[in-house]
């Protein structure tokens, strides 16, 4: 299997960051670790081996990207306003660097963000918050809301990060730019967040936004092999 690791120094973070790349051709899939987790972490549980008749295949192509979680939401040494500042650092890295670059590299537009666990959040935040860059969101076993992060504290940028309070107040113009996506949210019967995917789903279907739901049947569902069974079912 094809593989590539690049980095370069992210002028919107002030450090340098990291990727991998997998495959030569075919739709590309932006996927990120869960939480605490490195750029290398979704071929070290097997995801990407679980991937990799449709990366040989030229189906996939799929960019396994690094976060800042330990300097963002996960720093308790910081002020959890600062925690926010970091990761819209993080979501304008995304946006104006790593999309970019999956995008030329690939040389098609019709990318998919996938993360399971904490990687869930990262994979619908940056999918709804710029839905014009995004074709299709895939999450399993997330969480969608960012307050355990913030002490109690709150502002704009906490708002404008934690998609359940922002796609909550959307109105039907934001609506009408993410009806277009592709919607999966789904996570294990036996998961202990499984409401939170269950209201997740609602929550989108309240605002007339096309999401498939998936509630497994008798499993756990919030572990890596189940992660692998189901992504191939989605992509591409």
């Amino acid at each position: 299997m094809h593989r590539e690791h690049h980095h370069w120094h992210s002028p919107a973070l002030g450090r340098s960051m990291e990727l991998l790349w997998y495959g030569h051709w075919g739709r590309p899939v932006l996927a990120f670790p869960t939480s605490h987790g490195s750029v290398r972490q979704n071929e070290d549980f097997g995801l990407i081996d679980g991937l990799r008749d449709k990366i040989e295949g030229g189906e996939i192509q799929v960019c396994c990207v690094d976060t800042v979680d330990q300097e963002s939401w996960y720093n308790k040494g910081a002020h959890p306003g600062w925690r926010a500042q970091r990761h819209d650092q993080y979501d304008r890295y995304l946006v104006t660097e790593m999309i970019p670059f999956i995008r030329g590299k690939a040389q098609r537009d019709d990318v998919i963000t996938y993360g399971a666990s904490f990687g869930a959040y990262h994979a619908a935040n940056v999918a709804f918050r710029h839905p014009e860059l995004i074709s299709r969101v895939i999450v399993f076993s997330g969480v969608f809301e960012i307050h355990q992060f913030l002490d109690g504290y709150w502002d704009e940028t906490c708002y404008f990060h934690s998609p359940t309070a922002y796609i909550y107040h959307w109105n039907d113009e934001w609506v009408g730019r993410a009806r277009r996506m592709g919607i999966v949210v789904a996570t294990g019967e036996h998961d202990h967040i499984v409401q939170k995917t269950r209201d997740f789903a609602g929550l989108l279907r309240s605002k007339g936004l096309p999401v498939h739901e998936e509630i497994w049947p008798g499993v756990f569902g919030h572990d890596w092999p189940f992660w692998r069974e189901h992504l191939r079912r989605f992509v591409p």
